[in-house]
Order: C-alpha cells, then structure tokens, then sequence
C-alpha cells in the first residue's frame, strides 16, 4: 500500500494496517490470540456472530480485545503532517515497516528502530542531523511504555552508550531534554541504572548541575536521574564519591520547580538519613546545607518534603555540633 504526499511515494508499513479492512488502523485494539485490529472491523466481525480470530482462524477463549497503545503512538508518530525536518525519521520508520513484515509483534518493530539507531555505521549519515537525532530519540521514548519495551530496548547493543555519549558532548537544551527524558524513562530496569553508573552518569549529571547555561527544566530532569540512581547501591555509590553532585543538588535546591526540589530532597536524605552516608552529610553541611533545609521547609506547609528537611536538620546538627539542634515546634535551629 503506497500513499503519496510532498511529491514522495511513502510506503505504508504492513503492521500499521488492519488484517481484515487493509487500512491503517487509528485505533488499534489486540485479541486474546495477540493479533491487532482495526476497533470498528473486529467489533463488526464479533458482532456478526464469529467466535474465532480473522487471521489465524483460532477459537476465541473471550471476545474481550484491549487497546494496543504501543502500536497507537507508533501509528501517531508515523502519521504526523511531514515537514523537511521529519523527512530522515519518516525513512527511518518505513524501513523498519518494511523489514517487519514477517513479524507480529511491536516489540519487533521497537527493536528494528532501536538496532537501525544504535549501528554506528548505517546511522552515521543519519545522526548527522541534529533535528534527526532528537526525532529518534524521542520516538524511542515513546514506545517505550511497558517494562518488557524498556527492557528490550536497553539490552539493544550500543544503544545506552550512545545516548550517554550524547548527553556527555551534547551542547544543545533539546538533545539534553530528549536524552535525559528516555534515560529516566530506561531507569525503570535496574541494570540500566548499574550501566548508566559505570559510563560515568553521575559526573556528567553533577556537570549539568553546575552549569549556568543549563535549562531549568534539564536541571530538573537531572535531579529526577539522580533520585532514581541513588535507589540501587552503586548509585548511591557513586553520588558518595561525587561532592560537587551533592553540592550542586544543595545549590539549585530552592531554585528548581517543586516536582524537582521533591526529587532532590529524596537524594539528600536518603544519603543521610536512611543511609547514613558520612561523606554525603559533610557536603551537605559545607555547602550550607542546614539553612537551605530551613528555607524548603518554610516553603512548605505539610508534606513528605517538610518531614524530610526536619530528619535532614536533626541528622546533621547532631554530627555538627556548631549547629545547634533542630526545634520542630519553631522550625528553627537552637543553640545547643
């Protein structure tokens, strides 16, 4: 099936079209025998009194069908209006339709994007393009919405190394935000954080943290990268070892959106207060940690954040005795 638009012939991807009407599908629904349809074609074919499954002839073990969302967004992506800027991602997602069309699943056609991305010689021309390269990217990300997607995904050879490498050289706020977004989508799996750790995340991290240039929503994302990492112990290891990220959390604290001042109170006191990390407690404590805590804690009326700020104060006072000791009735800290 071949369609036309901006004078270039554009081939349809035979996973897009629905087995029984041949058009593409703009709601796609999944039967019990994981084959996906058209909603309007498979409900007349039910309600015409079939019991079984159009394509493979099998018995239906239940009518019930459920939205195959994962196949929408591609669907959606593949879909949108073309423009110049888009040309390079339309060819990247028609290729992977046209070497798909032995499979069944979109898991398959997720990990044709993925391998066709992270081959270092057939995206070379590709990647040049600075607009292609967050299009990707952010395609990745979002047919990325199940664990087994995500899973797959990061076990894609070079892949991981790849967004890291361009997070580490990127020197523009859209291939930041496009890479930060799929890493703290990646890090739902837990050897994606021990990769993400051993590349070196956490230094490069503390660097967007202290760089002037970098866009506050970026800073927030990198924050929320850190809240995740520091939940499994070579995170936490790491973020140890890293005085200038603790710092740059410290610094930015009071300056972020509340989503990510949230984020960064999680990494602060869970290296202090359930972890009890001595190193993580002097930088917080040298980079005036304890007064950045009172400001958060007045800026917030009740809540997770302001119990957390509470156990930080009293953690660090009691090791500090130039602190004082912290008073929660008025939420100041007392000369011991």
């Amino acid at each position: 099936m071949v369609r036309e638009r901006d004078e270039l012939c554009i081939t349809v991807p035979s996973l897009f079209r629905c087995p029984i009407s041949l058009d593409v599908m703009r709601s796609p629904v999944s039967l019990c025998t994981g084959v996906t349809y058209e909603r309007s074609s498979i409900q007349y074919w039910l309600e015409s009194g079939h019991d079984t499954c159009p394509a493979t002839m099998q018995i239906l073990s239940t009518k019930e069908f459920i939205p195959n969302l994962t196949l929408h967004r591609l669907i959606s992506t593949w879909s949108r209006p073309l423009t110049l800027s888009e040309r390079e991602v339309r060819v990247l997602i028609e290729k992977v339709g046209c070497e798909s069309e032995s499979k069944t699943t979109v898991v398959d056609c997720l990990l044709k994007i993925a391998e066709f991305v992270s081959s270092r010689e057939e995206n070379r021309r590709f990647l040049a393009s600075l607009d292609s390269k967050i299009r990707s990217i952010k395609i990745l990300d979002s047919i990325s919405v199940d664990n087994e997607s995500k899973r797959q995904l990061s076990e894609t050879e070079n892949l991981l190394s790849i967004l890291f490498d361009n997070l580490k050289t990127a020197e523009d706020e859209n291939l930041d935000d496009a890479v930060l977004t799929i890493l703290i989508t990646l890090s739902a799996i837990r050897l994606v954080k021990t990769q993400l750790v051993k590349l070196g995340l956490i230094q490069v991290l503390s660097n967007t943290l202290w760089n002037t240039k970098s866009a506050n929503a970026n800073i927030g994302k990198a924050i929320k990268l850190l809240s995740l990492m520091v939940t499994c112990s070579e995170g936490r290891c790491a973020v140890s070892e890293e005085a200038r990220c603790v710092a740059g959390i410290v610094e930015r604290i009071m300056k972020v959106k509340k989503t990510a001042r949230e984020d960064g109170m999680v990494v602060l006191w869970s290296m202090c207060c359930l972890y009890k990390d001595g190193r993580v407690k002097e930088a917080v404590v040298r980079s005036n940690g304890v007064t950045k805590m009172l400001l958060v804690m007045q800026s917030e009326n009740e809540g997770i954040v302001r119990r957390m700020c509470g156990d930080l104060i009293k953690v660090l006072g009691k090791n500090n005795s130039g602190l004082g000791v912290y008073d929660s009735k008025t939420t100041h800290i007392m000369p011991y």
